[in-house]
């Protein structure tokens, strides 16, 4: 059972450093760096999603910014979220609930397993791949998996999210037959072309 996470911050000193907080996170500018200018923070004591692999590259960002002076840059939308249930739940990007909160119009295409060779063979066609673009340039928006490897097949999406890439773009890839990261290409092809080559 999952009750929650909460930041870890015991024993950490910040009261003694005289460091600032914005609520429960510590303060920190655009260089992760906070009010005491030697001290940085990152994870999930700071702003953004309570993940280690957000945090890592925070920590991995900051370190390149001491050494350097390169400033750091993390676009939290092209950060994803798993969880790790039978079968897992990945999503990067934005859900059809904030899209609409948004007001942006929005396309949408989804790819079931069923449809999936690979999924077929390993006997094992649990879920989905949902893909959001802009209904008007087409621009990725967000990307949804339902599967036992959701996990796994969520890089991709990030990817093509982080570098601007349209729904078109993933659709248009050579992926490899058969494997489950078509079902992507799939839901990219019922995103930009309102069907996919193996549909459902």
């Amino acid at each position: 059972v999952c009750v929650g996470r909460r930041e870890f911050r015991d024993n950490l000193g910040i009261e003694a450093l005289g460091i600032e907080m914005d609520g429960k996170k510590i303060k920190v500018d655009h260089n992760f760096r906070t009010n005491v200018p030697s001290i940085f923070a990152v994870g999930d004591i700071v702003a953004g999603p309570m993940l280690a692999h957000k945090a890592e590259d925070e920590g991995a960002l900051v370190s390149e910014f001491i050494a350097t002076g390169k400033p750091p840059h993390l676009d939290y939308n092209c950060v994803p979220s798993v969880v790790y249930t039978h079968p897992e739940v990945a999503w990067v990007g934005k859900t059809e609930e904030q899209l609409k909160a948004e007001g942006v119009e929005y396309k949408k295409g989804k790819f079931t397993f069923g449809a999936n060779s690979r999924a077929k063979a390993n006997g094992d066609e649990t879920g989905f791949v949902k893909v959001l673009a802009c209904k008007k340039t087409d621009k990725l928006l967000g990307v949804h998996i339902i599967n036992n490897l959701a996990g796994e097949l969520i890089g991709e999406a990030c990817m093509a999210l982080e570098y601007g890439a349209a729904s078109e773009d993933i659709a248009r890839v050579c992926h490899a037959h058969p494997t489950l990261s078509e079902a992507l290409k799939g839901a990219a092809q019922m995103t930009a072309f309102g069907k996919a080559i193996n549909s459902p």
